[in-house]
């Protein structure tokens, strides 16, 4: 396939800290072919790169959104690489690694993949600017729901492109938001208590773990319905992980637990790859 120059040094760099970022992602990303590997990689490390910027503890909201909005404005020029640089090189000792490197995650992308990555990457930052602007504002399930897209929903709908880019694979987009807002919810539910002593409150008006369980499930199972569809290759080979480890996770959450442990998660990932 064209456009699959790769960057070995770049990508064991990029490995390495996918590793340190996202032990979810790390294992079912570290197995995926050469080509379509340097995709989702560097679709994962520049959305956690602008996440960190997001989640930031030091960072002003004011601050936060001239940031986004400027690697919002960097993607979508013709220049992106230095644009990035511009945008962050002023705050190289406030920003994590992975936030600082995000010139590097697009150059890893393959050339012909990168319109899809690079689309959302700009979409995601412009809408967590929104976000950040309004306080993460969430009263009803639809302000959930816009919210679960800003940062998960759109990464189902860009991982489905990438499927399409890399083998023709098909799928279904909405379910596919469902997927990644799915795995959204496993993340505010576990993150529940850390969410509320930084201010911030994912949960609608009136709703508990309960309703938010339940709403997280709804989605899991759309989710489990976008994996069914999936024809065998790559795409389905990946998606087994992190759903299987949300369900087990939302499991261990209804009875009062939180983390998966280490040896739990490599049983689950041995018992659906295997």
């Amino acid at each position: 396939m064209e456009g699959l120059r790769i960057n070995n040094d770049v990508l064991i760099d990029a490995m390495t800290m996918l590793k340190q970022t996202s032990r979810t992602f790390y294992i079912p990303i570290s197995s995926l072919e050469s080509g379509l590997k340097e995709a989702v990689s560097a679709a994962y490390l520049c959305m956690r790169a602008i996440d960190e910027i997001e989640d930031h503890e030091e960072l002003n909201d004011e601050l936060k959104v001239q940031l986004l909005l400027g690697i919002h404005d960097a993607f979508q020029s013709t220049e992106i690489i230095e644009s990035i640089q511009n945008v962050l090189s002023p705050y190289r000792t406030a920003l994590p690694a992975v936030t600082m490197r995000l010139d590097e995650w697009v150059a890893l992308c393959p050339s012909t993949a990168r319109t899809i990555v690079n689309r959302y990457i700009a979409k995601m930052a412009l809408q967590m600017s929104d976000w950040v602007q309004s306080g993460w504002n969430i009263h009803t399930e639809e302000d959930l729901d816009r919210y679960t897209y800003s940062v998960a929903g759109m990464v189902g709908e860009m991982l489905s492109e990438l499927w399409l880019w890399y083998d023709g694979t098909e799928s279904d987009l909405t379910k596919a938001v469902a997927f990644g807002r799915g795995l959204q919810a496993v993340n505010i539910l576990r993150n529940r208590n850390e969410d509320m002593k930084r201010g911030v409150d994912f949960f609608p008006d009136g709703w508990g773990f309960k309703e938010m369980q339940q709403y997280t499930r709804r989605n899991l199972e759309v989710a489990d319905s976008y994996v069914a569809d999936l024809k065998d290759g790559p795409a389905l080979k990946f998606c087994k992980v992190p759903l299987a480890l949300a369900h087990a996770t939302v499991k261990l959450i209804s009875v009062g637990g939180s983390k998966l442990t280490r040896d739990t998660v490599l049983k689950i990932v041995s018992r659906v790859t295997g």
